[in-house]
C-alpha cells in the first residue's frame, strides 16, 4: 500500500515537471505569423497618432514627408509595451496619405517572435496595398535592403517603435 502511494506521488511529481517543461517550450516558440486578414480592417484598430507635416525622423524611408501628408498610426487592440517590450502578436500600421492621393502608403510592423528578426526585437516589416490592405511585401532584416532595421534600431529603448 505504501508503495502504491509513493508511486502515485512520484507520478504526480513527474507530471507536474513535464507540464512545466511543455509550458516553457510553448513560450519559447511563441510566434505570430501575420496574413492579409491581420490588416484587413486596420482602420478599426486604435488610432494612436495622427501627424501632419515633415518629420525629421522619417527621412526618405516613408512616402510623404512633407506638409501635405497626414500620417495615422493604428495599433491593434491599443496594445501597450509590457515590461519594456511589446507582446508577440502586436500589430502597428501607419497610413500616410494626402488629399489628392498622390501619396497613399501603408506600412506595418508585427511582433512576430520566435527569434524571427533578433536585431530589432523580432519585428517583421510590411508594405500593404492601399487599394485592399493586402500584403505587397514583407520581411525581416533584409526588408528594403535593411532600411527598416537600420532606422528602427535607433529606438531600441521603446522596443523599436517610434509612434507610441
Amino acid at each position: 500500500m505504501k508503495y502504491e502511494k509513493l508511486k502515485i506521488v512520484a507520478l504526480l511529481f513527474l507530471s507536474s515537471i513535464t507540464l512545466q517543461y511543455c509550458s516553457d517550450a510553448e513560450n519559447d516558440s511563441n510566434e505570430f505569423i501575420a496574413d492579409t486578414n491581420t490588416f484587413s480592417s486596420f482602420m478599426n484598430f486604435s488610432l494612436e497618432a495622427s501627424n501632419q507635416g515633415p518629420d525629421p525622423a522619417l527621412g526618405m524611408a516613408h512616402a510623404g514627408n512633407d506638409s501635405t501628408v497626414t500620417r495615422k498610426v493604428y495599433v491593434k487592440d491599443g496594445q501597450d509595451i509590457v515590461n519594456g517590450k511589446y507582446p508577440v502578436g502586436t500589430v502597428i500600421v501607419k497610413h500616410s496619405m494626402n488629399t489628392d492621393l498622390s501619396v497613399n502608403e501603408i506600412t506595418a510592423m508585427v511582433k512576430r517572435g520566435n527569434d524571427f528578426n533578433t536585431e530589432v526585437g523580432d519585428w517583421e516589416w510590411f508594405m500593404l496595398n492601399p487599394a485592399d490592405n493586402t500584403i505587397l511585401g514583407r520581411g525581416g532584416k533584409d526588408m528594403m535592403n535593411g532600411m527598416c532595421n537600420a532606422c528602427h534600431s535607433a529606438n531600441a529603448s521603446k522596443d523599436y517603435v517610434f509612434s507610441k
